[in-house]
């Protein structure tokens, strides 16, 4: 794959990623902190690993699953695998400064 096509299927990504919220916590996913990694292979086969606020986490089941379905639609992936992590665990200094500002913490 050319550097330029593994950039637009990259940035293709985290759009997607970023329209991927929280239930409990009105940010995307993205900047919470909880996409530890995004991985694009030489076939266009990605691999997310990524955590929950907390493993007990009402959609834990759920919110993998929407990550993998949203970027398996994007045009030119031929596949997603998603790793569910809790390490490190998660906390709100994984935040980007816009979802602190967001959330009150700057």
């Amino acid at each position: 794959m050319e550097s330029n096509e593994f950039l637009m299927i990259e940035t293709q990504i985290i759009d997607v990623l970023k329209g991927i919220f929280d239930p409990e916590i009105p940010v995307n996913i993205y900047e919470l902190g909880l996409i530890y990694k995004v991985d694009v292979d030489d076939n266009q086969f990605v691999t997310i690993v990524m955590t929950l606020t907390a493993p007990n986490c009402p959609v834990a089941d759920s919110l993998p699953l929407d990550v993998r379905n949203r970027v398996a639609a994007i045009p030119g992936v031929s596949g997603v695998y998603v790793d569910l992590s809790f390490e490190p665990p998660w906390d709100k200094d994984m935040m980007s400064d816009e979802a602190k500002l967001e959330l009150g913490f700057l």
